[in-house]
Order: structure tokens, then sequence, then C-alpha cells
């Protein structure tokens, strides 16, 4: 298990599903400018991806008091941009069948984990940035799927409980990754997008997000120091946990944003989270 084999399997997926390459394209204009009669059409044509977006919208993390019955429901209640990240996150698991215990949560943990992350960014950022917090919210849902592509590897070695335990004991996910195989999670998830054409600036966002580097400057760094933030509260190893929220805090105030609105936010959501897992 090393970098080179990881690239081997990333480069021996095949291509996302049919209905997810129409998508795609629909939305090479924008998200803003998407048919969404279109978009409503293609999604419905498929039954199993009609019926994973309804599963995950009515997810009790997003806390509707009814249930969403509709494509079209979703689509108006939620946008084009999130259904984005709906879709391809549907179609990047199905390419990807990985045991995501590696990293001591289910699948259904893994899934509500990337949901919470897109979550708080729409929520938080939307007061900052309401388009921006559109761009970057899909990208909070599907940038964990490099560690899908790590965790399958590590499920055919022999160092899932080594790897474990490591995880456990270690203080930076990303830096015990990079011990481990010469890379982390987000960068495989940056090659993954590279691998089905995704939108190019997410995966120069994620290549970069492990990565002090100089030419990294203006927006570009402000959208990885964002991303920072959603991983630093949420992740595999904590979520939304009173130190978690603490220390992505940290880095809002480092922003010069409101830290008192992230802060409310967050355990707005934690509180939504585990009054709905009760």
């Amino acid at each position: 298990m090393d970098y080179k084999s990881l690239v081997d399997t990333i480069e021996s997926l095949p291509p996302l599903s049919d209905s997810a390459i129409l998508i795609k394209k629909l939305y090479d204009e924008g998200a803003e400018n998407v048919d969404i009669i279109k978009l409503v059409r293609i999604i419905e044509s498929d039954a199993l991806l009609t019926a994973n977006v309804l599963k995950m919208i009515n997810a009790p993390f997003y806390g509707f008091s009814r249930k969403i019955a509709s494509v079209s429901q979703a689509v108006s209640l939620f946008g084009t941009h999130i259904m984005y990240g709906l879709v391809i996150n549907f179609a990047m698991t199905q390419k990807i069948k990985a045991k995501t215990q590696a990293y001591n949560l289910s699948p259904t943990e893994f899934n509500e984990m990337c949901h919470i992350q897109s979550h708080l960014m729409m929520q938080w950022y939307s007061k900052v940035d309401l388009r921006h917090a559109q761009f970057l919210a899909p990208l909070a849902l599907i940038m964990e799927s490099g560690k899908l592509v790590l965790a399958q590897e590590i499920a055919n070695s022999a160092y899932t409980v080594e790897f474990k335990q490591g995880l456990k004991e270690c203080e930076e996910i990303e830096k015990y990754e990079y011990e481990l195989v010469g890379t982390t999670s987000y960068h495989l998830s940056g090659l993954l997008f590279d691998h089905w054409n995704l939108e190019p600036l997410y995966v120069k966002m994620l290549k970069n997000l492990d990565i002090e580097d100089e030419e990294i400057t203006g927006k570009m760094e402000y959208y990885i120091d964002t991303l920072d933030v959603i991983r630093t509260a949420v992740n595999v190893k904590e979520f939304l946990t009173d130190e978690s929220i603490a220390k992505a805090s940290i880095i809002v105030r480092n922003l010069d944003l409101d830290h008192v609105h992230f802060e409310h936010v967050a355990r707005r959501i934690k509180n939504a989270y585990n009054k709905k897992k009760r």
C-alpha cells in the first residue's frame, strides 16, 4: 500500500453513471444556468439516483418537518448547487465500494459526516457570502471521497488494525495519512475529481488543501482556509464536539470573520443532529 497503488486504483475506476455525466454537462456553464426541468427529468429517469437523492434529503439532520416526496420539490428546496453535490456524491460512492470502518465509522456515519460538513458550510458561510457558500457547499459534501479510496486499500492490506489504532492516537489526521502512504485523502479526492473531469477549481483546491504553496493566494487561499474550518469542526474523529468547534472558531477569527456566528450555527446543527439521533 503506497501512493502509486492508490493512484493506480483511481485511474482504474470506471466512468461515472450515464445520468451523472448528463447532469454534469448541464452544469458546465454554471449551476445558476442549469435548466431545472432537464435536471429533474434526468434524475427521475434513474430510479436508483432518485431514491438515493430523496433518502439523503430526508435524513434527520436536515430537520424537515414533513417528508420530501419528489425530485422537483427537492431541487426547489435545496437549489441546483446542492443538488449537484448530491448527484455526484451518489455517483462516486457507486463506483468506490469501500469499508469505511478503517476510519472507525460505519458507512452511514461516514455519509452523515459528509452531509453535516456541507450543511455547516451552507448555514455558516451563506451569511458571509451566499454565492461563495453555494459554490463551496457541494464541495464540502464530496471532499472526503478520497478517504473511500484509502479505506479500500487499507481493507485489502494487512494494516487495518494498525491504521485504526494509529488514527485514534494521532493528533492530525492528514499528517498521519501522509506518514503512512505519502499523501492525504484530500489530495486523493483531487485526483478522483480530476479522473472524472469534475470542477477544475475543486481539483485545485483539494490538491492544495494540505500543501504550503506561496503561489496559492487570493480567493483560492481563502477558499482553502474556509474548507479547513469545516473539516476541523467535522471530521472522522470529531462530529462538532466542543473541542472541534473551538479549534475551528480560531480559524474563523484568523479569517477576520464572525466567530460567534460560526459557533452559534455549529452548535445549532450539533443539537439538531443529536436530537434526531435519539
